[in-house]
C-alpha cells in the first residue's frame, strides 16, 4: 500500500484485516512515497515473494531522481516489473479527464475515489478485485459512462513536460530531462497548448489548466 498519509494506510489495513475471508492470509507492506514503494517492489521480486495486489495513491511524493512524479508513474512501472500483480488506484481526483486518462493507460483492476470510500465499499472492492476484477467505485463508473467532449490522453513524455514546467524548468533545459531534442520538446508543447485550448500561448496558462484538470 502506497499513500503519503500513514493514518489512511492504517485505516485500509484495519478494514481489510477485519473483513478478510477465513481462508485468506494477508501480509501487508506499506510505503509513503515513490522511492519506498519502488524499493519494496524490488525487494519482493528478489525474495521471490511477488506482491499480489498493489494499492497506489495517485498524489504521492516524487522519487528522489525525479523519474517518478506520481502514483500513475509508479503504477506504470509496476505493470512492467510485477505484471501479475493487481493494481488498485486510489485518489481524491474526480475529474473526468483524469479518470479516463488513468483507465485508458493503466487499465487498473481497481479504481477507487477516496470521497466515495467507506469501510464496507473497501472490503467489497478488495474481494471483487481478487476474484472478478475490475472494480470501479461509483464516481469512476459514472464518469466512464459519460460522453466526454474532449478526449485528452497524455503519454509519458507529455506528462513529464507538464510536470517539469510546473517545477520551474525552462523550455531550453527540458531536453536534459526527457529523451527529446529541443525542437521535439517545443513541438510537444505546442500540441499540448492546442489540446488544452490555451489561447494566449503562455506556459503558465498551460500549467494552470493542466492542474485544474488534474494532470499535474
Amino acid at each position: 500500500m502506497t499513500d503519503d498519509h500513514p493514518m489512511i494506510i492504517e485505516g485500509y489495513q484495519n478494514t481489510l484485516l477485519s473483513t478478510k475471508k477465513p481462508n485468506q492470509e494477508l501480509i501487508m507492506q506499506t510505503a509513503n512515497n515513490c522511492d519506498e514503494s519502488i524499493t519494496a517492489m524490488h525487494r519482493s521480486i528478489s525474495r521471490g515473494e511477488h506482491f499480489d495486489v498493489l494499492f497506489i495513491d495517485i498524489k504521492i511524493p516524487p522519487s528522489s531522481d525525479g523519474k517518478f512524479t506520481s502514483g500513475q508513474d509508479l503504477a506504470r512501472y509496476a505493470r512492467k516489473i510485477l505484471p501479475e500483480a493487481k493494481i488498485v488506484i486510489l485518489t481524491m481526483f474526480n475529474e473526468t479527464y483524469r479518470i479516463h486518462n488513468i483507465v485508458e493507460e493503466l487499465k487498473p483492476e481497481g479504481f477507487l475515489i477516496k470521497s466515495d470510500l467507506t469501510s464496507r465499499e473497501l472490503a467489497s472492492a478488495f474481494q471483487a478485485i481478487l476474484n472478478n476484477p475490475p472494480f470501479y467505485s461509483g464516481t469512476v463508473s459514472k464518469y466512464l459512462k459519460q460522453t466526454i467532449i474532449s478526449d485528452i490522453y497524455l503519454d509519458d513524455k507529455n506528462r513529464r513536460i507538464l510536470y517539469l514546467l510546473s517545477q520551474g524548468v525552462k523550455t531550453k533545459n527540458l531536453a536534459e530531462h526527457i529523451d527529446l531534442s529541443l525542437s521535439g520538446v517545443e513541438k510537444r508543447k505546442k500540441q499540448l497548448k492546442l489540446l488544452f485550448g490555451i489561447e494566449d500561448g503562455q506556459d503558465e496558462s498551460l500549467i494552470i489548466e493542466a492542474k485544474n484538470l488534474g494532470f499535474i
